[in-house]
């Protein structure tokens, strides 16, 4: 059985730290406040000379080094943004050139925070169809860019970065055991569509707009449909609650992610968090988190993972991942 196997994952902060105590005299809010409500201490906020297409760039050259594997050998590179450099072409075709990615095909995909799920969907699908061998998945936003600072509800929970991972194909038997990407299950319900959007674009406004979210929604939403849907994937893969060694969930609010995971039954020391210091860095925030558990050595070879995300539209997905 074809299938496609992890093999590395790299990822890149902005320099620029910005803290609950210097939000606070921006705006009416308090360290406090947002720590209780949603685990964040802080988040990385671009230069103002910093694109989308640069924090990808350095992600995705830290994940072929730890794979291994140099641009040349890339066939297929999946961006996921929902804050690209150009309405187009596509970020992707910018980070292949600049990396030396000379074949094969690059393009974006728009999930927002369940991007990087859909990025994995889309090239795991490839993979095994024989439609490519390598490929390079990436999760980079600049989200700074689209906040409303003023809007004291939003501007606390977001932060930049960008997080990368490489697939590359092999063979198995196709039993559990094996190391590679199990499954992939994505869902998305356009009714909550207002749930969480930005409130511009080409077509209506020309312009990008800023991000709205009615919280309280996106809440009820997240906690009840990443539990469906990862214990759909788990089930696909044929794993039990009690097999995973680690939760890579999207990064958004530290009560969302203990909800889901006690519904799951995976307990929360077997939960990988960097909430508290990234924020929620939409499509990047699974592969940053994903990083920090291997670079710090929770995350090992042969751990089975499941990672979870929901984001606009709606739209939410799940994997199971053996290394």
């Amino acid at each position: 059985m074809r299938r496609s196997r992890l093999v590395g994952c790299g990822a890149y902060l902005p320099d620029r730290v910005l803290g609950n105590d210097e939000l606070s005299t921006r705006i009416d809010t308090s360290d406090e406040w947002i720590r209780t409500r949603t685990g964040i201490r802080q988040r990385h906020v671009a230069a103002d000379d910093q694109l989308t297409s640069d924090l990808a760039c350095a992600a995705s050259r830290a994940a072929l080094e730890a794979a291994g594997i140099g641009a040349g050998k890339l066939d297929l590179l999946v961006l996921a943004t929902s804050t690209p450099d150009n309405t187009f072409p596509a970020t992707a075709t910018k980070v292949q050139a600049r990396l030396g990615m000379t074949g094969g095909i690059a393009f974006d995909v728009q999930a927002v925070c369940a991007g990087f799920v859909c990025a994995l969907q889309v090239a795991d699908s490839m993979v095994r169809s024989g439609a490519a061998d390598t490929a390079l998945i990436v999760g980079a936003e600049t989200y700074s860019r689209i906040l409303d600072w003023d809007d004291r509800q939003t501007c606390v929970l977001f932060g930049d970065g960008a997080g990368a991972a490489v697939l590359r194909a092999e063979t198995g038997a196709g039993s559990t055991e094996d190391s590679g990407v199990l499954s992939v299950r994505m869902r998305s319900d356009g009714r909550h569509y207002q749930a969480l959007y930005v409130d511009g674009g080409v077509s209506s406004t020309q312009t990008s707009g800023h991000l709205r979210m009615q919280g309280r929604e996106v809440f009820r939403h997240a906690v009840a449909n990443l539990a469906e849907i990862a214990g759909e994937a788990m089930d696909a893969a044929g794993v039990a609650a009690d097999e995973v060694d680690w939760l890579v969930p999207h990064q958004a609010n530290r009560r969302i992610i203990d909800a889901t995971g006690k519904k799951l039954g995976i307990p929360a020391e077997k939960t990988i968090v960097t909430v508290d210091r990234h924020a929620n860095t939409s499509s990047a925030s699974i592969p940053l988190a994903l990083s920090a558990g291997i670079d710090d050595g929770r995350i090992t070879p042969g751990d089975l993972l499941v990672v979870e995300a929901i984001g606009g539209g709606l739209v939410w997905g799940a994997g199971v991942i053996r290394l």
